[in-house]
């Protein structure tokens, strides 16, 4: 779901924004910014899913919770609920 709507959101920057490096004005750089952060969050995220796995002290579904919880609340600023 989540690389469904990240697909979605890259596809719609690229198609309707059409935006060019001499065009490029402060918003451009901004998403560019967000994406940036994003993406180093979901890194984090992985990282924390693979150091669970490595670790063994946990069943590999718990590990999924974590990088799931981690993506849908850590990296998105919400709360759980």
């Amino acid at each position: 779901m989540t690389r469904l709507i990240l697909a979605t959101i890259a596809s719609f920057a690229c198609v309707f924004l059409d935006l060019q490096p001499a065009e490029a004005g402060p918003a451009s750089y901004t998403f560019a910014a967000a994406q940036t952060a994003k993406q180093k969050c979901v890194n984090s995220c992985r990282a924390r899913y693979r150091d669970c796995r490595r670790l063994n002290q946990l069943p590999s579904f718990e590990c999924r919770s974590v990088y799931q919880d981690c993506t849908r609340y850590t990296c998105t600023g919400l709360g759980p609920g």
